[in-house]
């Protein structure tokens, strides 16, 4: 499945920019950034509860916000893209 994640963590203490730099690296685990707080994840429904469960114990649930938007099947027609690209394709190749 192909999910978008959106995040907003209040960042005026210091517990906050702490939440914050966690959240986006447990993102970064399961996919890939393409906005300061937005990632791409192309993953399967258990790597979903995975990381929703993970976002869920890190994020204040008073002061921050996490949005998944999941894409379903045909996720490559719903994406337009404009200006520069600086993601890669995560269904397809990667060479190390």
């Amino acid at each position: 499945m192909y999910v978008l994640v959106t995040y907003d963590v209040e960042t005026a203490t210091p517990a906050g920019a702490k939440r914050l730099r966690l959240v986006a690296k447990q993102c970064q685990n399961y996919g890939q950034r393409v906005q300061n707080s937005v990632f791409e994840c192309l993953i399967d429904e258990r790597h979903f509860v995975m990381l929703k469960d993970a976002l869920a114990k890190i994020i204040d649930h008073q002061a921050d916000s996490i949005r998944f938007y999941s894409l379903g099947n045909n996720w490559s027609r719903k994406i337009e893209h404009i200006g520069r690209q600086t993601a890669f394709n995560l269904d397809g190749d990667l060479i190390i």
